[in-house]
């Protein structure tokens, strides 16, 4: 495997805390410090600290910048207000979905749009090609952040340790710019872990400090570095898709069971849009295949790309993401099969785990929700 060919701001920590590092998208990425349980554990019970610097910043700004973002995405970005984030995709004209996003609305014109690392530069070309004629500036902001996310139920004490800003009164999806550690940040009440938490972007030169100052400010409440592998398992307990797995663009936000994250309602044309009105009907009354959870109690655990059997052996779907649960003490799975299995308790569903069909039971998503 050759070398990934970028460092995060933060890489030098990761390798003093004897991080195990693995090529996530071109970007060398801490995948566990330790034991990827207790990184996990300490999420749900206490507090974990993620490098998510690997991310992709893409600023759009201009008077039409709402405008180009209701164009080019399938949300109303333009509904935002400032101060507030909105949960987003962007679609090819056939429907599919090139990446999910998470948008922040800054000021009136001015918007931070958040891409998986690894669909970034697709991202940052579709929105630069379909921002033609508007009146707005699509720009590159990946050098300009580091970007820490501070995860689990004491994340805001800790945070408040280092900050006068009021977090009590800020909600889900917003952000404000605030001073933590002395350090300007933009604090954003978001995350991919199911718990509460904070999404911290800063300038490069600050995020080792900044990861400085949230360790020790934890340390009382057990805070704890965490890795890649252990994102993974949160958000699949969480039932938190991921793009490459869940998400593609050979499903459809309907496909995928977010069909509510696209706005017909909006003003104007957008991209995908005749596609996925085809892709919403099909959904309402004929869905080829429905995305659900799987548990077993059985030790083996599955797999993305196992096929999904019913009784007979018939192949009825196939595992997107699967791996034991720490929360749960049992294998979990995300998987699509064909709606006429896709009812929780459907009996007679099995994974195929090397060859042998494994019993599994379908079940809502998510599989955990916090209180």
């Amino acid at each position: 495997m050759s070398d990934p060919s970028r460092v995060t701001a933060l890489d030098a920590v990761h390798r003093a805390l004897g991080a195990t590092m693995t090529d996530f998208a071109g970007w060398s990425m801490p995948l566990r410090y330790g034991s990827e349980r207790a990184e996990h554990q300490a999420v749900r019970t206490a507090v974990g600290l993620f490098d998510l610097s690997h991310m992709g910043e893409i600023a759009v700004t201009g008077r039409e910048a709402a405008a180009l973002l209701d164009h080019a995405l399938v949300g109303r970005l333009s509904a935002v207000r400032p101060g507030r984030a909105r949960y987003t995709m962007i679609c090819a004209a056939g429907g599919g979905i090139l990446d999910d996003l998470i948008v922040y609305r800054l000021a009136d014109e001015e918007f931070l749009v958040v891409a998986n690392a690894a669909n970034a530069e697709r991202v940052l070309a579709e929105l630069r090609e379909r921002g033609a004629g508007f009146a707005a500036e699509v720009r590159d902001d990946r050098d300009a952040y580091a970007l820490v996310a501070l995860q689990g139920p004491a994340a805001a004490g800790v945070l408040a340790r280092l900050t006068e800003a009021d977090l009590s009164g800020l909600r889900y999806y917003a952000s404000l710019p605030a001073e933590v550690a002395g350090r300007k940040v933009l604090v954003a009440r978001t995350g991919y872990t199911g718990e509460d938490g904070f999404e911290l972007f800063c300038a490069p030169d600050d995020a080792e400090p900044l990861w400085a100052a949230l360790t020790e400010a934890g340390a009382e409440d057990g805070l704890v570095p965490c890795g890649l592998s252990c994102r993974d398992t949160l958000r699949l307990e969480a039932g938190m898709p991921l793009y490459g797995h869940e998400l593609s663009e050979a499903t459809t936000p309907f496909d995928a069971g977010l069909g509510r994250v696209v706005k017909f309602e909006k003003e104007g044309d957008f991209v995908g849009r005749a596609a996925l009105e085809r892709a919403a009907e099909r959904a309402a009354s004929d869905p080829p295949r429905v995305l659900v959870g799987l548990v077993t109690g059985e030790r083996r655990v599955p797999r993305a790309g196992y096929p999904v059997v019913a009784a007979d052996g018939t192949v009825i779907g196939e595992v997107t993401s699967g791996a034991p649960s720490p929360t749960l003490g049992r294998p979990i799975a995300m998987a699509y099969v064909d709606a006429s299995h896709a009812a929780p308790g459907t009996e007679g569903v099995a994974v195929e785990v090397r060859g042998t069909a494994v019993p599994h039971e379908v079940v809502a998503l998510p599989f955990y929700r916090r209180d």
